[in-house]
């Protein structure tokens, strides 16, 4: 019987492994995943990169662990299963609350260091603003998602909308009320908006952009009627009792990455990163702030 690639794939990334801690030789990159072969293949160039400048340090051998929510991550974390972790401002704060993670570094992901989220529409359908949504159906991407579910309901939320997932895009919400589904893709948000099966989409200022999330036919037809507050775009996160020697060589290997040529495709492959950089302890902390937002959010949607 043959097994796909794709199979294979999930049971290695996905399998239960000997806590971190245990293997004193390995390092565990870790990321919220609902799609595994498509983040292992991004994966994977840095992993190596990473690994082929650790062996001085006894570490020669790396594993990719992904997570289906920020809640699995944060037990691998606290279990000492994940060294390392790649991920969006706002696992990085439910992170730090809930296991103790630390920012390393921030992760220039797309080009762009912060971004935000833009609320949109088709062309002529009435929606020009926030309260228009009462009784409409909005597409997002995730729960784990930054700008396509926690900052567009944090916004809608901020303004006294009531949210309530739907089992299907075309199902209806109370009068009173704005339905969300998850999508999943960025491109389905942007299809089942310019299909008109859904009123409104929400996703980051990097997707409006990117042809292969929003094809220009559709854009050419959409609004924007919203936009939030920018956010750091994405960030390097690390165990809080990662050894500290091998945290230090995390931060140099990246750091240095910025400005050597062998590092260009491992970086394209990485999100299209451009570069690494520290952020001040203030910035940090309006990082770790998120966690309010996650906190309102989680206690005010109806699932």
């Amino acid at each position: 019987m043959k097994i796909s690639l794709f199979c294979l794939l999930i049971l290695f990334v996905v399998a239960p492994s000997h806590a971190a801690t245990d293997q004193k030789d390995t390092l565990v990159l870790g990321k919220i995943s609902h799609n595994p072969k498509k983040h292992y293949q991004y994966l994977k160039p840095m992993a190596k990169y990473v690994i082929d400048r650790m062996a001085d340090l006894g570490i020669d051998k790396i594993k990719i662990r992904l997570a289906k929510s920020k809640e699995h991550l944060a037990d691998l974390l606290k279990q000492g299963e994940v060294d390392w972790v790649t991920e969006t401002p706002i696992a990085a704060a439910y992170l730090h609350e809930v296991a103790g993670a630390e920012i390393l570094l921030r992760k220039w992901k797309k080009g762009v260091a912060e971004y935000h989220t833009v609320f949109f529409s088709l062309s002529g359908n009435g929606i020009d603003h926030l309260q228009d949504l009462k009784g409409k159906v909005i597409a997002l991407e995730d729960p784990a998602s930054t700008s396509a579910f926690y900052a567009p309901a944090s916004e809608l939320i901020t303004q006294g909308m009531k949210l309530v997932r739907l089992n299907s895009a075309r199902d209806k919400p109370p009068a009173d009320s704005v339905g969300f589904v998850f999508s999943r893709e960025e491109i389905n948000i942007a299809t089942l908006v310019h299909k008109g099966v859904v009123d409104a989409g929400a996703f980051s200022s990097d997707d409006w952009i990117k042809e292969d999330h929003l094809p220009v036919k559709y854009r050419k037809d959409f609004k924007i009627f919203h936009r939030t507050p920018d956010l750091v775009r994405a960030l390097e996160i690390v165990r809080q009792d990662l050894e500290p020697e091998i945290r230090q060589r995390l931060t140099e290997i990246l750091l240095d990455s910025n400005d050597n040529p062998a590092a260009a495709h491992v970086l394209r492959a990485y999100q299209r990163t451009m570069k690494f950089d520290r952020l001040s302890e203030d910035q940090k902390k309006s990082v770790y702030n998120l966690r309010i937002m996650i906190k309102r959010v989680d206690q005010a949607v109806a699932w």
